[in-house]
């Protein structure tokens, strides 16, 4: 059995698909794997790290400003579509599975033109360009929110299975955590990150009431993000009840001990949270395509299942929101009963089988 995986430019794109691919691996041992990507983007560093045979095409995404590099696009496109054909002619997939980013359109367009089944997941209630150009020709579209749907052209092949996450993030316990980042177990934790690269706006609301966070006896794990982390160095320094870094290596952890989360909205974390069931604030990133990270936050805040604070208000809103959360017991079981119910712990395991039975 060979499987190809299409996906990255973003850990959104990226881990759902190393998640598919493992749960395949527990299945079926014995089986191939080749993952397509960019050579500058997180792909090309973690996909080899976890073990997996990893190749490139020249391909980026189309900006929406006025830029240079978009004359380049049509080129781009042609050559990658060349690189993808020949990629299938030699490892010859049984299929090919496409998990979002621009680097998933070639390959799979290539692949469906070649008569390879084609499987899609899409992580975000707004699907992306790539599933709306090619979910018509996929032979079955796995997707995260049922609202997905109604922006999908064809919707006989589409599945409501969830967003794949890892194992390890349900096993942590807080102890451990506690141990980990150098706090205390029994004490009112918040967890609060803006992805790899960080957001600014997050950094700034959380440095804005820090002390105040900080004499309530709570306690903070803060992951700025690489671009952030030393102005925020430079702003906080070491104080008691505070770990901060440029990333969390175990964010198993950091949720195990988390009482509130504070993030974005991408389609990754919000697996994550459900999964689990932790009390979230989002703020979701005002500048995503189609604003899709709004649209991913207010499928949980309708149902009762989070808070949502815009990016612009962030800075203002943020501490008093935490604080009333924190205080109230009640409404931080609520919003985590509602949360789980969102929550697709087996969807990992559901899609591998699904993509085996294709395959075959």
């Amino acid at each position: 059995m060979k499987i190809l995986f299409a996906g990255g430019g973003t850990g959104g794109h990226l881990y759902p698909a190393l998640a598919i691919a493992e749960e395949i691996r527990k299945l079926s041992p014995q089986t191939e794997f080749l993952f397509v990507g960019t050579k500058n983007k997180i792909e090309a560093r973690v996909v080899p790290q976890r073990g997996f045979r990893f190749e490139t095409i020249w391909i980026s995404g189309f900006s929406r400003r006025l830029r240079f590099e978009n004359l380049f696009f049509p080129v781009k496109v042609f050559v990658s579509l060349i690189q993808s054909f020949l990629l299938l002619r030699e490892f010859k997939p049984n299929i090919v599975v496409g998990t979002g980013g621009y680097v998933s359109g070639p390959v799979l367009f290539s692949a469906s033109l070649m008569k390879i089944p084609t499987a899609v997941h899409e992580s975000n209630s707004y699907p992306g360009v790539t599933t709306r150009l090619l979910a018509a020709r996929a032979s079955i579209v796995f997707i995260a929110f049922e609202e997905t749907l109604l922006w999908l052209a064809r919707k006989d092949n589409a599945r409501l299975v969830g967003t794949p996450t890892r194992d390890e993030l349900a096993g942590a316990t807080r102890a451990e955590a506690a141990a980990f980042f150098g706090l205390e177990e029994k004490k009112r934790t918040v967890f609060a990150f803006g992805g790899s690269l960080g957001a600014v706006s997050i950094n700034d609301a959380i440095a804005r009431g820090l002390d105040e966070l900080l004499g309530s006896g709570v306690q903070l794990i803060w992951q700025t993000g690489a671009t952030d982390f030393s102005r925020i160095q430079s702003q906080v320094g070491l104080r008691p009840g505070l770990w901060f870094g440029a990333y969390i290596d175990r964010m198993d952890l950091a949720y195990a001990i988390a009482d509130v989360v504070v993030s974005r909205a991408g389609a990754m974390t919000i697996a994550e949270v459900t999964r689990l069931g932790k009390p979230t604030i989002f703020i979701p990133l005002p500048h995503a395509a189609e604003d899709h990270q709004t649209k991913n936050a207010k499928s949980l805040v309708e149902a009762g299942a989070a808070v949502m604070i815009q990016d612009g208000q962030a800075r203002s809103s943020l501490h008093g929101e935490l604080q009333r959360l924190l205080a109230d017991d009640a409404h931080r079981a609520s919003l985590s009963k509602a949360c789980k119910k969102f929550g697709k712990p087996d969807a990992g395991r559901v899609i591998a089988e699904t993509i085996l039975q294709l395959s075959q």
